[in-house]
């Protein structure tokens, strides 16, 4: 009985041959053991949690509802409401119809794959972003200008699935009811109207190559990218419930919007027909057509049907983007400077300058941060090294730092 107790019941070793021999009431189990069985129960709960958070088991009652998804979404996006209800609506419809059940009506629900229009800065990437916290589902940002056809050089265009399989920890039960959003979609577009003549590997190549994602087919997916590792096993992932989003600012697209429109015909019927026509925002008109007309292919519109724009930002946007969001840039620079104990302020008047300064330089959103660097980088080199305690932004400093910059630049020219 002696030798008996003085092994492990898992493996059989002896107490002098294991680094520690835990002794229970009916047996022992040495730390070797022990860890090896805390490795499998962690990876099983590991599991049950992804599997809940991956929203497999996702019921009716808790998923939001539309007017739920635009509110989380207006704590993070300032304006943007047509964006933001195609986008929360698409969404609730598209997990209604996964958890779809055999009615025995023959009636199936198709997914809708959603594309948004908008000028650079007005916030596509940032809603998909957003929306990703308030779905407790796989999500994942691709790229579309590194994608090439298969073979050249650049991602194939099964890497966006690898992107999808790795948010999802490689469950693909859980990564084929994700949501994919393929930002810069109008960087494929073929050059022209008409088809090339050539091969085009990065434009149209690239577009050909998404209809069998976008449509829905199994399809075989490197899970560490192709090109490094030709030899690894592929996993199948089935795209028909994968929702895609896409998003590209379609640059030059409000002159092929204009010419649909007609608005340069010469003429006094012309003008009167025309009167109508919202002349400083031509986005809010896009159709199918002029998608086509940009260079995107009449298949991948049509798999793209819900169709939705992004209005420019004016100067009440970008005040508000400024400083009411929950994740606002000023909030940001506050919290920099708080983690170094450091209070920071503004004047009121320093927000009005720099939205000005954006409106001049016209990048949206991401002007008022290129702004606020430049006010700021001076403060955040120093303050670290010492030990003011409170730091105010004045209107004069913010002049004195942007102009000196502007005027350097313009010297260096």
């Amino acid at each position: 009985m002696a030798k008996q107790t003085d092994k492990c019941s898992f493996c059989g070793r002896d107490r002098d041959k294991v680094e520690l021999l835990i002794s229970g009431t009916t047996g022992n189990i040495c730390s070797d053991c022990a860890g090896r069985a805390w490795e499998m129960v962690s990876e099983i709960d590991k599991k049950d949690t992804k599997k809940n958070k991956n929203g497999f088991d996702l019921k009716k009652e808790d998923l939001p509802k539309p007017k739920e998804i635009k509110q989380f979404l207006d704590e993070y996006v300032i304006g943007q409401d047509d964006a933001k209800k195609y986008l929360s609506v698409s969404v609730y419809n598209h997990y209604k119809r996964l958890m779809q059940k055999d009615s025995g009506d023959d009636v199936e629900i198709e997914k809708s794959n959603i594309i948004m229009v908008g000028p650079t800065g007005t916030g596509k990437t940032l809603l998909a972003k957003t929306i990703a916290r308030k779905l407790h589902v796989p999500f994942a940002i691709v790229d579309a200008t590194v994608l090439t056809e298969a073979g050249y050089v650049g991602e194939d265009i099964e890497s966006i699935l690898t992107r999808l399989l790795q948010v999802a920890d490689y469950d693909v039960t859980a990564a084929e009811r994700g949501i994919v959003f393929i930002d810069e979609i109008d960087k494929i577009a073929r050059k022209g109207d008409n088809p090339s003549i050539t091969r085009d590997v990065s434009g149209e190549g690239v577009q050909q190559g998404l209809l069998k994602l976008l449509e829905g087919s199994v399809v075989n997916v490197p899970p560490q990218g192709g090109r490094k590792h030709p030899d690894q096993k592929m996993i199948a992932v089935n795209t028909k419930n994968i929702l895609f989003v896409c998003g590209g600012a379609f640059d030059g697209i409000e002159k092929k919007i204009a010419a649909r429109l007609n608005t340069k015909v010469v003429g006094y019927s012309a003008t009167q027909e025309t009167l109508h026509v919202d002349r400083t925002n031509f986005l809010q008109y896009i159709a199918p057509q002029d998608l086509k007309s940009f260079g995107l292919i009449p298949e991948i519109i049509g798999r793209l049907p819900v169709l939705t724009y992004l209005n420019p930002l004016d100067r009440n946007a970008l005040r508000a983007i400024l400083t009411e969001p929950k994740n606002s840039i000023v909030r940001q620079y506050v919290k920099l400077f708080e983690m170094d104990d450091v209070k920071l302020s503004f004047e009121p008047a320093v927000f009005d300058y720099i939205v000005d300064k954006a409106v001049e330089f016209k990048l949206g959103a991401r002007g008022l941060r290129a702004i606020s660097e430049t006010i700021i980088m001076d403060s955040m080199y120093e303050i670290p090294s010492g030990v003011q305690e409170t730091l105010c932004i004045t209107l004069e400093y913010a002049k004195s730092k942007v102009e000196t910059l502007t005027h350097t630049r313009l010297i260096c020219a």
